[in-house]
């Protein structure tokens, strides 16, 4: 279903393709305010446990360096104020239930502007809790959403074949170029912009300046075991939402002691004991979420374009 916050729910009923509509546009609400009201209420206490038990995968990863950080250095947990929801609910049948969210957040407790997202609710079963898994800042436009007869959305799955690529390489693919940049092999397929070639410029320069310390810089963007969504776009593509892991390393060659490697400042509070000193090496990781459009493999010269990333360290070493 893809309706305002102002919309009226349909009634349940069968959806073209087999589907049923087990989650309505009024349980979405419901789950999608009760999770504005405590996150920001975990947030303002300072509450990890009651924070925490509102995320999965991705957010949660994130979410818990943030925590972490709060009770290490005294930093606030992020609170946001929201604008206008845009519902996308998946006609379904059984569990895991899950919806995406298109709105506008803004910082309250920090400068800083709105930014368009996009956020992805989950309940693995039934009397479980809803949790939100992932958010990623939009840097363009959501594609047009496909829906069934009684408009609901319509899901994808992870190994759809009417794809340019099957949704559950998507992320290997963009990692391809973000590794090794645009002379990649999966460049042919991945769209050049500042989630794919510009991470890779931005990986190199960050090498180049190391490099210039006299130290070797290392980094790799990979899969994660999080759960993925995929929604049918009106065009035959898909919207496709997942999880990453960006690892890096900074090291003395050979891991010979050398000088202090300095820590990034927003890993510090990552550290196992503030005496983490990097005499030989530092461990800076980041857990992201993306969104990408996925087009159908009968579009000519069509490339994937990752349209939204979010994210954030969740992990950090030094010895």
């Amino acid at each position: 279903m893809l309706l305002s916050a102002q919309g009226c729910a349909p009634a349940s009923s069968a959806a073209e393709g087999g589907g049923t509509h087990g989650l309505t546009i009024s349980d979405a609400r419901a789950a999608y305010d009760s999770y504005l009201q405590a996150s920001n209420a975990a947030a303002a206490q300072g509450n990890q446990v009651q924070g925490l038990a509102l995320a999965a995968d991705a957010q949660w990863a994130v979410l818990h360096a943030q925590y972490t950080a709060l009770a290490s250095e005294g930093t606030p947990v992020p609170q946001y104020k929201y604008g206008t929801p845009i519902f996308y609910v998946p006609a379904l049948a059984g569990y895991p239930q899950w919806f995406m969210v298109a709105t506008t957040r803004t910082p309250i407790t920090a400068a800083g502007a709105a930014t368009r997202t996009i956020m992805a609710f989950e309940r693995s079963a039934a009397g479980q809790p809803w949790t939100l898994n992932g958010t990623a800042a939009l840097n363009q436009a959501l594609p047009a959403i496909a829906t069934d007869r009684d408009g609901y959305a319509v899901a994808v799955s992870r190994s759809d074949p009417g794809l340019l690529l099957p949704p559950d390489v998507v992320g290997a693919s963009q990692a391809g170029v973000v590794d090794e940049g645009p002379t990649n092999p999966s460049a042919a397929v991945i769209a050049s912009g500042p989630l794919t070639t510009g991470l890779y410029a931005a990986q190199s320069a960050q090498s180049s300046s190391d490099t210039a310390h006299g130290w070797y810089y290392q980094w790799l963007l990979e899969g994660s075991p999080f759960e993925q969504f995929g929604l049918r776009t009106t065009d035959g593509g898909a919207l496709v939402l997942y999880g990453m892991y960006l690892n890096t390393t900074t090291e003395h060659p050979g891991l010979v002691r050398g000088s202090p490697i300095p820590v990034p400042a927003s890993f510090t509070p990552l550290l196992a004991a503030p005496t983490e000193v990097g005499y030989h090496a530092v461990y800076a990781n980041w857990t992201f979420q993306y969104a990408a459009i996925d087009p159908p493999a009968s579009a000519k010269n069509a490339k994937i374009q990752v349209i939204a990333g979010g994210g954030g360290p969740s992990y950090g070493h030094a010895y």
